[in-house]
């Protein structure tokens, strides 16, 4: 991997996504409950604190529990729940040790098939089917990872020039396209959730 990502919005944090196979990972696995940027500046902030310029999944499948969650918990904290997300990163590279031999690009790097990309980013722990497709359609569209039937496996991510998720973002201009898309569909959850509520 040897790609130019703009998620975090900080050039150093974007080199490591789109160098280490494990960084995209884990920023993704942290894109939950913050924002997108803080998400994705977490494994840069993690290798600094491990003293590396890369992620090495056997060093964290293997460091102390609590010693790990407190790297996280220093401030700025790398997450807003830095316990439980801690916990999760430690599960995802322990799975890569045990199936990938700690190499996270062993996931995709030879498969020819949409579907079974697919059902390998789903196995990881902390994906679930909507964070598998948004990586998978994140490998399609910026990562020059192209198996047969990609865009169908990732469902509407995998859509051409639509904005919405991190898939789509190429930087400013297209994350605010992103972020606007995510609002209306949070509006559109919120209307729906309030007509459905009885007593009105």
């Amino acid at each position: 991997m040897d790609v130019t990502l703009h998620l975090a919005q900080e050039p150093e944090a974007d080199a490591l996504l789109g160098r280490s196979a494990l960084a995209a990972l884990v920023g993704m696995l942290l894109d939950q409950q913050v924002p997108m940027e803080w998400a994705f500046k977490g494994p840069r902030t993690i290798a600094d604190r491990l003293g590396g310029d890369d992620l090495d999944a056997h060093e964290i499948a293997a460091q102390d529990p609590e010693t790990f969650a407190a790297l996280l918990s220093e401030k700025p904290a790398v997450h807003r729940y830095p316990g439980s997300m801690s916990q999760r990163i430690q599960q995802l590279c322990q799975y890569l040790v045990e199936h990938y031999d700690g190499n996270a690009e062993l996931v995709w790097k030879g498969v020819t098939d949409g579907g079974e990309l697919l059902r390998r980013l789903e196995d990881l722990p902390g994906f679930g089917k909507q964070k598998a497709q948004i990586f998978l359609a994140l490998l399609g569209k910026q990562l020059g990872v192209t198996p047969k039937g990609w865009r169908e496996a990732a469902g509407a991510y995998g859509e051409a020039r639509s904005f919405r998720s991190v898939a789509d973002i190429t930087g400013p201009e297209s994350l605010t396209k992103v972020r606007a898309h995510k609002q209306e569909m949070k509006a559109a959850a919120k209307a729906a959730k309030a007509a459905k509520s009885p007593g009105k």
